[in-house]
């Protein structure tokens, strides 16, 4: 161990996430409040390098490695953790309160990892977490628990089977920059991006989150892509094949969330999409497009949690998620309801909200790399952000039509929650120089110009045009999306059974066969040696006389060869 006294600010959480269950009702309160406080006040004592190692089977573990990138991420997670404790206060499930205690807290051990194997042992304890969040919410997210569980268990191997082989080939545990040079760092890569929400194993996201509780789903939406992107932006920066990993998230995202009915899978669509948007920047790998990178993940935490607050706080007010459920709500939830449009417009960059101050860094850096259709395709996805989160959500759960349902506020601590984060949205938003500061570069771009501003201005005002002109396509039905878990769910189980039938119908016809076979062997030895058969037969004495003679000659003859 280093000489110096450091504290990890994981241990805080954790511990506390531990200790939560055996506490009274208000003790429990304080300790959900307070635990954040002190990991944030532990986090900005870190000082730059790695602070505290610790030895392992041979190898040295970085435990506690600081710098700019790491307090920023570490930061966004302490502060969401204060926010999510705050909203989650009456949450009964206290086994959720510690669940999501300890994830919060092993994702923050990821961001100050110093090494792979620190960043592999906090990455399983944050999936166990994580997993036991979505199980918190009763019987009803079993299924999709499961299904969770593997596809982070299969990330797990991905990744260890890369730092492995890491280790092997280099003799290296550092977390740093890597190319694409040898099969251990794509397994690395693959490892890292299932928990980013890519490709092909996107729908795990939009599968298992909205089953979870109306507040699990908010630690959820914070700490397991975001702690992805965090690794990406150390590891791999600059790596073109994240432009188009990312431009498919952003897209695909954008899709399925205008097709969905579910408020709560129209928002974790609407995850993916946003996290397209931070790989993107990190494939681009500036400094410019690294630092908006870094930015959006700490103001797609905020918003996006200020998102899930509202929509569980329809959710644990009516026990309705579906959008054709709802509607007329702004009447009697005005600040859910207020709260809610604050996160639409910071999701779809809107001007003094703070999506706006951290998106357009990303295109902002393509525009300067001269990659023309990075941009265009970036403004393009921001029209359809504004579509399905910006308009979408806000228009079809609290006004498009009446629903008759008349729900009071949420509790105190519920909507405390919310205005907190959206006063944050709209405080960065018009004041994004705090959170520039907290860059790792330094940051030399100013969003508010007139040229930017108004772009942005026409592009999501066309788009909200475009929303009502076509809002009779964009009406909500009772449907079911398909999604790539469609083949997992339903098809490979199909098939399987099938495929089961069939080998038990050619085991049956095997069976069959062999038994008539046998049976007629059986037959013909009984035909030539039964007891009605030749061989069996009586014989008469001049015959065996005869064939005495004969065997007796053959003998003789053979002896005188």
């Amino acid at each position: 161990m280093t000489a110096s006294l450091v504290i990890p600010p994981a241990l805080a959480l954790i511990l506390g996430g531990l200790i939560l269950p055996m506490l009274q009702v208000r003790l429990r309160w304080l300790a959900i409040l307070a635990l954040p406080l002190v990991t944030l006040f532990l986090v900005w004592q870190v000082p730059d390098g790695v602070s505290l190692k610790v030895p392992f089977l041979g190898y040295e573990l970085a435990l506690v490695r600081g710098d700019a990138l790491s307090r920023l991420f570490a930061t966004v997670f302490a502060i969401m953790t204060l926010a999510g404790g705050l909203f989650a206060l009456n949450q009964n499930r206290v086994v959720e309160l510690s669940a999501a205690f300890c994830y919060a807290g092993s994702a923050i051990g990821v961001i100050f990892a110093g090494d792979l194997l620190t960043v592999f042992i906090f990455w399983e304890l944050m999936a166990i977490a994580s997993t036991l969040v979505v199980w918190s919410a009763g019987s009803s997210a079993r299924s999709a628990g499961l299904r969770y569980a593997s596809i982070h268990l299969l990330g797990g191997v991905l990744l260890m089977a890369g730092v492995a082989g890491e280790i092997i080939m280099t003799g290296s545990t550092e977390l740093g920059r890597m190319t694409l040079d040898t099969l251990p760092r794509w397994l690395i890569l693959a490892g890292f991006l299932v928990n980013a929400g890519a490709p092909p194993l996107s729908a795990w996201l939009p599968d298992a989150y909205p089953e979870s509780s109306w507040s699990g789903m908010v630690f959820l939406s914070a700490f397991t892509t975001k702690t992805a992107v965090y690794v990406l932006l150390r590891s791999f920066p600059g790596t073109e094949l994240l432009i188009y990993v990312g431009l498919f998230m952003v897209f695909y995202g954008i899709v399925y969330a205008i097709l969905e009915n579910d408020m709560r899978r129209i928002l974790a669509y609407s995850i993916v999409n946003q996290v397209g948007f931070m790989v993107t920047g990190i494939g681009i790998g500036t400094e410019m497009a690294l630092n908006g990178a870094a930015a959006h993940a700490f103001t797609h935490i905020i918003y996006k949690a200020l998102l899930l607050m509202s929509a569980g706080s329809v959710l644990y007010m009516t026990g309705k998620r579906k959008c054709t459920d709802l509607g007329g709500l702004f009447r009697t939830m005005p600040i859910t309801a207020t709260c809610g449009i604050i996160g639409a417009l910071s999701i779809s960059s809107f001007p003094l909200t703070s999506g706006f101050v951290s998106k357009s860094m990303i295109s902002e850096a393509a525009g300067m790399q001269h990659l023309a259709w990075v941009w265009y395709l970036l403004a393009a996805a921001s029209a359809g952000v504004f579509l399905h989160a910006g308009i979408k959500f806000p228009w079809f759960v609290f006004f498009q039509k009446d629903s008759g349902l008349r729900p009071a506020e949420p509790p105190w601590n519920m909507r405390a929650a919310m205005i907190f984060f959206a006063a944050l949205c709209i405080g960065i938003g018009v004041m994004p120089a705090p959170l520039y500061a907290l860059l790792p570069y330094k940051v030399d771009f100013v969003p508010y110009t007139a040229s930017h501003v108004v772009f942005y201005l026409q592009l999501l005002l066309f788009s909200g045009l475009a929303f009502f002109l076509m809002l009779g396509w964009l009406k909500r039905t009772l449907t079911i999306t398909l999604d790539v878990d469609w083949t997992y769910r339903s098809f490979v189980p199909a098939m399987a059974q099938k495929l089961d039938r069939c080998i038990a119908r050619l085991w049956d016809g095997c069976i069959a066969a062999a038994m008539r076979t046998n049976g007629r062997i059986s037959d013909g030895i009984g035909r030539h040696l039964g007891q009605e058969s030749t061989l069996a037969g009586t014989w008469t004495t001049g015959v065996m006389a005869l064939w005495t003679t004969i065997m007796l000659g053959i003998y003789l003859i053979l002896s005188y060869l």
